[in-house]
């Protein structure tokens, strides 16, 4: 039986997840044996990671990710992971990654326990967000409120979330195992990207998914395929842990761990025989069980708690064109009437202390408590009265999070890089600031030039999404006789849209990293210059190819030895010291 049946779940907005105070209570002890020296570290590294505490670059210094899933957050949630950023997090941020989670770096593993304690007194959970398990499952932040769902799936997602935490079948993975529900056709939530996917489907009146597997990015990126066109409510657990089940068998993935994600399986023996290995081990008799959903549904309804109709708003005045602009750029309109949706754009992923704060008393007042995080590592405020969406600009404007342009070209997306991540190439982080800088500076106001998306990771990994960005960088290096410099391999006209993605094209360049912003100016000058009327850029590459764009950014790519005038391209953005390129280990393998 999974171990989802040994817990009690409760349905009170943001208890998703049981938290277990043993499992806290066991990590402070075994961390402090660890310290004085009880512990051999690669055993301890295991135990640790279970508990979503990750080793960083820097020694002696960890990463807490938080699982949200399907991005759901309360203010309650928020209050505690901004008391985790000012009383255990050095850098006194927390960040949201792509994966819809939060990070918080640079925690010394004394500090860490106490994280852990303040996380979970608001059920905010962190086991198994790190190591070869089923990671934080990801869901469409506009679940329950969009125009184009067939139906709701955040129960099911819970439900799903519920059925795998602590479950001992995904304890020991080959590697780890990305989730992901859409709401609808639109897959808001980029299924395609993940290890296994789902899409709602109504068929006969039976509500149930569309199943894909075998997606991803990193070293061989792979748009999943379809698994089942249709699986009901009551077969969805039951595929899914054929399909886990199938992945936790194949031991020929466990030899190379570059190469133990599942769509290196799939890969290998086409989706078509994967999808008899899925029949088989459903023949089996672990398959005979019930595996119905209702007993872990998470049901909350948050239309019955959204904020009543006051008598009096504030209305904007001169400062109407900026209010315009923001509701242009960050508002989407509820299904609800009367509702809608703000997506506050959170440059780099990036919250203080008392922008958590400041969020959690917005949503309170504003949003009946409702907000989920995105992939674009943005937040989505859920439930705001259309007629309190100029006092809900103000308030996100003192917390210096009103700005507009959601999603749009200066929305920036990058991984940590070498801030704190052992993989880490390049300071992806620095150029992510460098870049946004620039483009902001541009002044842009262009619609066309507005969808396009800029992404960045410190390394080939992808964590940054880069493989689907309008404009893309990774990380990599360069020599030049005993000296190294850091640099970006470029990539163009990727994208996801409606479950197909499209992979950016990698130009036959390679970039100094001080010379990435100057490479994204040209790149959107070229595009506004030469486009066709009503051309995007993507289909502007299709038309004129990688070519003319290779040669807009030539001459910022040669570089000589280092010397007094160029010294400045060897040290990497956010740095003091000459670059070198340090690469270590994940922890996953251990």
């Amino acid at each position: 039986m999974p171990a989802t049946e040994t817990v009690i779940h409760t349905n009170a907005p943001g208890q998703v997840l049981p938290v277990l105070e043993k499992e806290l209570e066991d990590f402070e002890t075994e961390a402090t044996r660890y310290l004085r020296g009880e512990w051999e570290e690669t055993k301890f590294i295991g135990f640790r990671l279970k508990q979503g505490v990750y080793g960083q670059r820097q020694p002696g210094v960890q990463m807490i990710r938080v699982k949200l899933p399907f991005g759901g957050v309360t203010p309650e949630q928020m209050e505690a992971l901004g008391e985790v950023a000012e009383r255990c997090a050095p850098l006194r941020k927390g960040h949201i990654t792509t994966r819809q989670n939060f990070q918080f770096h640079h925690i010394p593993l004394k500090k860490a326990a106490d994280g852990l304690k303040i996380l979970g007194r608001t059920g905010l959970s962190t086991r198994e967000a790190c190591g070869n398990t089923v990671r934080n499952v990801t869901g469409d932040p506009w679940a329950g409120v969009s125009n184009d769902e067939p139906f709701d799936p955040t129960p099911w997602v819970g439900a799903f979330a519920r059925y795998w935490l602590r479950n001992p079948l995904s304890q020991l993975l080959p590697r780890k195992f990305k989730v992901a529900f859409s709401a609808s056709d639109a897959d808001r939530a980029i299924t395609g990207l993940h290890d296994l996917g789902f899409i709602p489907r109504v068929q006969d009146g039976v509500k149930g998914f569309q199943m894909v597997v075998g997606g991803g990015l990193s070293i061989m990126p792979r748009n999943a395929m379809v698994l089942r066109e249709f699986a009901s409510m009551d077969e969805y657990l039951k595929v899914s842990e054929a399909v886990i089940r199938v992945f936790e068998k194949a031991d020929e993935l466990r030899k190379n761990r570059a190469k133990a994600r599942i769509k290196f399986l799939i890969d290998r023996v086409g989706i078509q025989e994967f999808g008899r290995m899925v029949d088989r081990e459903l023949e089996g008799e672990w398959a005979s069980g019930n595996f119905s959903p209702e007993r872990l549904l998470y049901i909350d309804n948050e239309e019955a708690n959204a904020p009543a109709k006051r008598a009096n708003y504030a209305r904007p005045g001169a400062d109407m064109a900026a209010f315009t602009a923001f509701v242009t750029g960050n508002v989407q309109a509820q299904r609800q009437q009367g509702f809608s949706t703000v997506e506050v754009k959170v440059t780099r992923g990036d919250l203080k202390p008392e922008q958590f704060q400041g969020l959690a008393a917005i949503m309170r007042e504003y949003c009946g408590g409702y907000a989920r995080t995105t992939v674009q590592q943005n937040i989505v405020l859920r439930w705001v009265r259309d007629e309190a969406l100029y006092e809900v600009w103000q308030r996100l404007l003192a917390l210096d999070l009103g700005e507009a342009g959601a999603h749009g070209v200066t929305d920036v997306v990058s991984c940590p890089g070498t801030d704190s991540c052992k993989l880490g190439i390049t300071s992806s982080m620095g150029l992510n600031r460098a870049i946004q800088e620039r483009v902001t500076a541009m002044g842009i106001s262009d619609a066309l030039t507005q969808k396009i998306h800029i992404k960045m990771s410190g390394c080939p990994n992808s964590c940054g999404q880069h493989h689907i960005a309008t404009i893309g960088f990774h990380g990599a290096a360069m020599k030049f006789g005993s000296n190294q410099m850091p640099a970006y391999h470029v990539f163009v006209a990727g994208g996801y849209d409606k479950g197909t993605m499209r992979l950016a094209t990698q130009l036959k360049v390679r970039l100094p990293a001080k010379r990435g912003p100057d490479a994204a100016a040209r790149l959107i000058s070229l595009y506004e210059r030469e486009r066709q009327p009503g051309e995007e850029f993507n289909a502007y590459f299709d038309r004129v190819g990688a070519a003319p764009l290779e040669r807009e950014i030539a001459d910022l790519c040669l570089a000589g030895e280092l010397d007094e005038e160029n010294q400045t391209l060897f040290i990497d953005w956010g740095k003091s010291e000459l670059y070198q390129l340090q690469r270590g280990e994940g922890e996953c393998a251990v």
